[in-house]
């Protein structure tokens, strides 16, 4: 992956250079999104991407909860 292209941190979709929201959180960590829905999903509504099938990171099978 060149540093051109980032993967956005909700979807796991590209962004190009140039567009795109980033996000920095307190702790120095950085958040690119690639549209105003996946930033609206990670940050407002605190969703996980693998629930949703539009993702990139969506799994079929469900997700295993660890107890």
């Amino acid at each position: 992956m060149s540093l051109l292209v980032k993967p956005c941190s909700f979807c796991d979709r590209p962004v190009a250079k140039g567009t795109g929201t980033m996000n920095v959180k307190n702790d120095g960590t950085v958040r690119w999104f690639c549209s105003a829905k996946c930033k609206k999903n990670a940050i407002d509504l605190k969703r996980d991407p693998r629930k949703f099938k539009w993702t990139k990171k969506f799994v079929k099978g469900g997700i295993k909860v660890k107890k």
